[in-house]
């Protein structure tokens, strides 16, 4: 971004009114005793008509939006907080309207600030956004005056082609333009793939990096997603890509910024880990067994030259603000901020003007709850409602009713009650002879993205599923398929949840009726599923009979570490998984008999 855009983004920055209504997270990683007062943004020292040494960067920081314009529902919008009597409270946050009005609060008083993200800004989004390819998302992004995000694996959804045209703008190719008389702009932030690459030329897919400069500062800022992207995305969204490993084009870029005199570098790395607890005040470092953070992020923070000053991070939905040492062994930040915009990180970083880099031993840094109890910034009230005035027609049609919650995303469980749901659904749609005679149904844990909950959304009435509640939590629109799989293979593909990719999280597949079975979590690998107690409809599963399985196109390539799953033969293509849903909430309720949440009885767990 070229300085003059910078300057007029800084100026047209409206500061919202109300300081301090940011809840306050654990301080981590406190400068040591006797080491520089923080200042004011301005820097320390007395200065006597010269500039101070250093100055106080702001970094303002979140990731994993998703498309979540409005905040939400149900417990998928709350973040946990552990409260000084130990007690954990669930405070409900986000919406875009609170998130500008969380940023714009942090910013006040704080003349050097920067805003970056760690990906998954678009993709698996609402109706809302979703049913405007992102449009609305990266509209909400500017007017919040992101600075600069990394790609995530979901921003590959609908392949490159997609992306370039929310980075330049564009109306979209099949669609056209969604209002009248007015072009999508794109994105006035850099997006950062530098771990993406052109199979046919080499080259990078979109820039590696920016700077970020102001009065003389300088931050350089390296995006990558995880190596493993292809892995969780569509054959579609990833072809004619490459993705190389993290930990070695980050070094890489670190090395050329260096050389082109930017010592201060910060990496958006969407990758992330599992802190020891849920809670968004957790004190990450914390010295008891257990504690700490845990996961992929863990060796990469390893792995990363110390060049690199900080690293904001995502993927995996979580919270934390913790210290992982560098290769030199010295501590060094790494932050995420759970998502959906329920929280946001602020990390100061000291730039010392002589060296042109980050004083280390003062990154202070802190995850703040999106609270909705604060005044909503108006210019993201009216954004939404000019793009729910153009969704409503679809959004508000009634689907299908519900007695109660039915928990998906907010669940906890490995079973979770909307997984059961929309298993059972695949299977019910996929079941006849000339839809594919489908015997069982597996759903990924990851496509189920919202809650249905049962309180009203808009004017429907309480207990209404509308077409835009159902989209959220179905947002992909995968095709079903319905193919032969072996009893081995199937044996396998349970086995797959808690090996391979999928040993150190496991991911475990949401099964349709009939199919049970016990995960025994004390054992370790493959050995945690108990496998002479998988039966269908009570019968021992037989490894040399064929059974005609259902799911989604993703899984059925094999996403998501489940090779198994990609080796069906026999293909069938069906309905979408969101037609499947919509068409067993019509048929299995009505406003005197509504769905109830199902018992979650299909996988026996032992801890």
């Amino acid at each position: 971004m070229s300085a003059n855009a910078q300057k007029n983004r800084m100026t047209r920055r409206v500061l919202a009114a109300a300081a301090g209504l940011a809840t306050m997270g654990a301080l981590v990683a406190a400068m040591p005793a006797g080491a520089h007062d923080r200042g004011h943004g301005h820097g320390h020292g007395h200065g006597h008509g010269h500039k101070p040494r250093t100055v106080d960067v702001q970094l303002l920081s979140f990731n994993d939006l998703h498309g979540n314009l409005e905040p939400p529902a149900g417990s998928a919008g709350n973040v946990s907080e552990t409260q000084p009597d130990g007690t954990v409270k669930a405070i409900p946050a986000g919406g875009v309207e609170y998130l500008a009005t969380s940023l714009r609060t942090a910013r006040k008083g704080n003349p050097y600030s920067v805003t970056a993200a760690g990906g998954d800004m678009v993709g698996a989004s609402p109706l809302l956004s979703g049913l405007f390819h992102d449009e609305p998302t990266i509209e909400a992004l500017n007017k919040l005056d992101l600075d600069v995000t990394a790609v995530g694996n979901h921003e590959f959804d609908e392949g490159a082609t997609e992306l370039a045209r929310l980075q330049n703008g564009g109306c979209h190719p099949v669609e056209g333009c969604y209002e009248k008389g007015k072009k999508f702009k794109g994105a006035d932030f850099p997006y950062l793939a530098a771990n993406v690459t052109k199979e046919k030329t080499g080259k990078p897919l979109l820039k590696p990096y920016t700077v970020w400069k102001k009065n003389g500062v300088k931050i350089g800022f390296i995006g990558v997603t995880l190596e493993g992207t292809p892995d969780i995305v569509t054959a579609n969204g990833v072809k004619g890509l490459k993705f190389h490993d993290e930990v070695e084009t980050i070094n890489k870029y670190a090395r050329e910024l260096d050389r082109k005199g930017v010592k201060s570098i910060v990496a958006l790395i969407h990758e992330g880990g599992a802190p020891a607890s849920t809670s968004y005040n957790y004190d990450c470092d914390s010295p008891g067994a257990g504690d700490g953070i845990s996961g992929p992020i863990v060796d990469i923070a390893k792995g990363i030259t110390p060049k690199v000053d900080a690293l904001v991070t995502g993927h995996t939905h979580q919270a934390y603000v913790c210290t992982v040492p560098d290769p030199s062994g010295k501590p060094r930040m790494v932050t995420s901020a759970s998502s959906f915009g329920k929280l946001y990180t602020d990390t100061t970083l000291t730039y010392d003007r002589r060296t042109n880099d980050i004083v280390r031993t003062s990154v202070k840094s802190a995850n703040h709850i999106v609270t909705r109890d604060q005044p909503k910034a108006a210019d993201m009230t009216s954004l939404i409602s000019r793009w729910n005035k153009l969704a409503a027609p679809i959004a508000n049609k009634p689907q299908g009713w519900i007695s109660a919650d039915i928990n998906g995303r907010g669940s906890t469980a490995l079973e979770k009650p909307l997984g059961n749901v929309i298993a059972d659904a695949q299977l019910e749609g996929l079941a006849p002879a000339d839809k594919g005679g489908a015997e069982v149904a597996f759903m990924n844990p990851g496509g189920i993205r919202a809650d249905l909950v049962h309180k009203a959304s808009g004017s429907e009435g309480d207990g209404v599923v509308t077409y835009g509640e159902a989209f959220t939590v179905q947002p992909f629109t995968n095709m079903m398929n319905v193919v032969d799989l072996s009893g081995a293979q199937l044996v396998a593909a349970l086995q797959q949840q808690v090996s391979g990719s999928n040993e150190a999280s496991p991911k475990i597949l949401q099964i349709s009726k009939g199919l049970t079975y016990t995960l025994d979590l004390t054992k370790t690998g493959a050995a945690r599923v108990v496998t002479d107690s998988i039966k269908l409809n009570g019968e021992a599963i037989d490894p040399a009979r064929t059974y005609r399985v259902a799911m989604n196109e993703f899984l059925a390539g094999g996403g998501d570490g489940f090779p198994a799953l990609g080796q069906g033969t026999n293909k069938l293509v069906g309905a979408s998984d969101l037609d499947v849903f919509n068409a067993y909430l019509a048929a299995h309720s009505s406003a005197t008999a509504p769905l109830a949440p199902p018992a979650t009885d299909r996988i026996t767990v032992v801890q």
